[in-house]
C-alpha cells in the first residue's frame, strides 16, 4: 500500500475513536513504555506534544516531568530543534503544535530515547509520517533509541522504505510490544 492510501486510510479509522478510546489507547501504550528497561534507564528524553489525533503525550509528560529531562522539537524552516520542556514556555508554533520556546537548543545527540509519532508503522520498524521528513532528518543526527507509539491500526502489514527513511527500534501500539532492534 502507498503512504498516502496509508495516510487516508489511518485518518478515517482515528476519526472513529471517541475520546473515550483515544485516552484508555494513550495509557495503555504509555504504561508500556513506562515498564521498559529504556525508558527507565533514560534521562534526556525527546517526546512529541501531540496533536488531537495523535495519542496524548500531554498526562504522561506531566507525570514525569520532576523525575525525566523530557525535550520537546520545535519547528525552524526545514528542521527540528531540541529544546528543554518547560510547561510555562510553549506557544503555538508551525502546523499548530505546542513547541518550546527560548534559545536553549540542544544537540540531538544527546537524546538517549526518542518518542516518534507517526501516522503507521510495520513490523520492521518502518514508518509512515505526515510527509515532510522533519523526523528522518532530526533522527539521522542521533543513535539515541527510538519508540513509534501508536494505535493498534497504526501497525500495518508493510511500508514501503525509501533511503532517507529513518526506522525506529520499537513500536508500541495498545497491545503490542515490537522490538525491531537490539542494542
Amino acid at each position: 500500500m502507498k503512504k498516502d492510501d496509508i495516510r487516508r486510510n489511518v485518518k478515517a479509522r482515528k476519526a472513529l475513536l471517541s475520546a473515550m478510546e483515544k485516552a484508555a489507547a494513550a495509557a495503555r501504550v504509555f504504561a508500556q513504555l513506562e515498564q521498559s528497561a529504556a525508558f527507565a534507564m533514560a534521562d534526556n528524553i525527546l517526546m512529541y506534544h501531540s496533536l488531537p489525533d495523535e495519542l496524548s503525550t500531554r498526562e504522561f509528560i506531566d507525570r514525569w516531568a520532576g523525575r525525566k529531562r523530557f525535550y520537546l522539537p520545535r519547528v525552524n524552516g526545514m528542521k527540528l530543534e531540541v529544546l528543554p520542556y518547560n510547561r510555562s514556555r510553549l506557544a503555538q508554533g508551525a502546523f499548530l503544535i505546542e513547541e518550546p520556546q527560548g534559545d536553549e537548543v540542544v544537540p540531538a545527540d544527546v537524546m538517549e530515547l526518542i518518542v516518534v509519532p507517526g501516522i503507521a508503522y510495520d513490523r520492521r520498524g518502518n514508518r509512515v509520517g505526515r510527509g515532510k521528513g522533519y523526523y528522518d532528518r532530526l533522527l539521522a543526527e542521533t543513535d539515541a533509541l527510538k519508540v513509534g507509539v501508536g494505535y493498534d491500526f497504526q501497525l500495518v502489514d508493510e511500508i514501503e522504505a525509501e533511503p532517507h527513511d529513518i526506522p525506529v527500534d520499537v513500536v508500541i501500539t495498545e497491545s503490542h510490544r515490537i522490538v525491531v532492534r537490539r542494542r
